[in-house]
């Protein structure tokens, strides 16, 4: 089987840990591993399994490469999509770049809770056999709650082994409608994972929605090898309809099967959610962080910097990052996508960024600025190097505190060591790299008129950003 691994999510209901460049798959949330890494080792341990196919916005590629290389999971191919789309665009790529019709894609959501790893590979066998006569299996999650936050599946008949075909994809219901269903036990949640052979998805598509299925195949046979990555042509993707796989193919098709999981899934799809899925205390409170709670109850609180104390409320959620705090009841935290939608009206960068920004030599965090400077940390990679570079309105000074720089300014290079330090004038084009075995950390203090991160000239750069 091939794990397609699909990455496009923004996770907006989890701001202000999850921003649009740095979304919740790449964040640790339930272990030391983020949910992608977690969501591949999963899977690592099933001997059939080969190596994945990731697909991921182009703003991502380099968390998305660094985190799989990081557990060595290392992927047969990393898709940029250069636009979203939704999942059937993004799947029916990868079912074109599979080796041959009849290999078995397990297409998988990058931001999933599974608990029982048993129980879900157990599902995963009895989904390739099934796939294998040719249908396109879904996984459909045994409810244990009347939840209106999730699509459902109405079970068919019954299949070999608890398998059963699928009678009817519903919409999120209300509450009464959603008790009904529970009630019925014909009914499962709908968890976006799949199963099926590249072919028999492909033909599929082809069936239902060919405008989809040409626009993927130019847009893959236009694309270009870019380091570890695979960019597919921009102006012909473009032009793809925009769908999910339930829309495009799952709810026309007369080969869709469900196998009921019950595996301890979790979407982690708000706040709440995460408040479900992380160690809670006596008082049935969910920590991370310095926290000190008096009288709080079924609450969860998050603090990334500061010491945060909570007192005399319940079923609270309290998160502290670096340059935002968000306070909500839990059963209204599914409204934070709204906040997120103000945040971008205003043009707010904490949208989308943290202060603390990743890059593919290493990251940079802000640590103060006024009207005109700013003060960075900046940390390079061991063997990594910034891209060479210009500005035409701020100077730097560098001050190293850990590790060996190599510092290059026009036509000279210098090598600098801890508590040794350069200024680099306005308009000169310079470098910086990290020749030792260590992380390199500069503390960067930048002076000048304009400070944006769109003051910069790229004469070269060795992650092609040029």
């Amino acid at each position: 089987m091939i794990p397609v691994i699909l990455s496009g999510g923004s996770g907006t209901r989890l701001w202000p840990l999850s921003r649009s460049q740095y979304p919740k798959q790449f964040l640790p949330l339930v272990s030391g591993n983020s949910m992608l890494q977690e969501t591949m080792l999963r899977i690592q341990s099933l001997p059939t399994m080969q190596a994945p196919i990731a697909i991921c916005n182009e703003v991502h590629r380099f968390l998305m490469a660094k985190q799989l290389y990081d557990i060595e999971a290392i992927p047969s191919a990393i898709i940029l999509e250069p636009m979203g789309k939704n999942t059937a665009p993004a799947v029916a790529l990868a079912a074109l770049s599979a080796e041959s019709p009849d290999d078995v894609l397990l297409v998988l959501a990058a931001d999933h809770v599974i608990s029982d790893t048993d129980a879900f590979h157990a599902a995963i066998h009895h989904a390739e056999a099934l796939a294998r006569q040719g249908l396109l299996v879904t996984f459909g999650i045994v409810p244990n709650s009347p939840e209106i936050g999730y699509g459902y599946i109405k079970q068919g008949s019954a299949l070999e082994n608890t398998a059963y075909n699928v009678a009817a994809f519903v919409e999120k219901p209300d509450l009464a409608t959603a008790n009904q269903y529970l009630q019925s036990g014909e009914y499962l949640w709908n968890s976006g994972m799949f199963a099926f052979t590249a072919g028999s998805f492909l033909a599929e598509l082809e069936k239902f929605n060919p405008e989809m299925l040409e626009c993927c195949t130019q847009a893959l046979a236009s694309a270009k090898a870019d380091l570890d990555f695979i960019r597919i042509d921009k102006a012909i993707f473009a032009k793809c309809p925009s769908d999910s796989i339930d829309y495009a193919v799952m709810e026309k098709t007369d080969k869709a099967a469900v196998i009921p999981l019950d595996a301890g899934w979790n979407d982690v799809g708000s706040w709440s959610a995460l408040w479900d899925v992380r160690d809670k205390d006596n008082n049935g409170n969910a920590i991370n962080g310095d926290v000190i709670t008096i009288d709080t109850h079924n609450s969860l609180i998050h603090a990334e910097n500061k010491l945060v104390t909570v007192i005399g409320v319940d079923d609270l959620v309290v998160v502290e990052t670096k340059d935002a705090v968000m306070i909500a009841s839990k059963d209204g935290s599914q409204s934070v996508k709204d906040v997120v939608g103000q945040l971008i009206k205003l043009s707010r960068s904490e949208a989308e960024t943290h202060p603390k920004v990743f890059r593919p030599w290493g990251s940079y965090d802000s640590v103060d600025s006024g009207d005109r400077y700013q003060t960075k940390l900046i940390v390079v990679n061991p063997g990594a190097k910034l891209s060479v570079q210009q500005h035409h309105h701020r100077a730097e000074h560098w001050i190293v505190v850990k590790g060996t720089a190599m510092v290059s300014l026009n036509d000279d290079k210098t090598l600098l060591f801890e508590n040794e330090s350069i200024y680099i004038p306005i308009g000169t084009i310079h470098c910086l790299e990290n020749p030792g075995v260590i992380p390199l950390e500069v503390v960067e203090v930048q002076s000048g008129t304009y400070l944006g991160e769109d003051d910069i000239v790229r004469y070269s750069d060795q992650y092609g950003r040029v």
